[in-house]
């Protein structure tokens, strides 16, 4: 192993979001430091299942707004019934 070119692998304090603490080691900062976590598994939809819907900067409606009132909703699964046109009027008559 070649001298002076890995990162020093020291021990660090990881702080969860709500206060917990642990200890390991890492690369990141210096022998002793805190890392703090703004997102963590305790918080995180991806491990907590919950999903939060959170309108930043009026988001949801500059997509109404672009795309219409009924824009991002689910449809009916039923086909918009259009007035028959004069081709199938024709065919009908025959």
């Amino acid at each position: 192993m070649k001298e002076k070119i890995h990162p020093d692998y020291h021990k660090i304090t990881v702080v969860m979001t709500d206060g917990t603490t642990f200890e390991t080691k890492s690369t990141w900062g210096k022998e002793g430091q805190q890392m703090r976590l703004d997102i963590d598994p305790k918080t995180h939809p991806a491990w907590t299942g919950v999903r939060q819907t959170i309108d930043r900067g009026g988001r949801v409606q500059r997509f109404k707004d672009r795309f219409g009132a009924g824009a991002g909703t689910k449809s009916s699964g039923k086909a918009p019934a259009s007035p028959a046109s004069p081709a199938k009027a024709a065919a009908k008559k025959k």
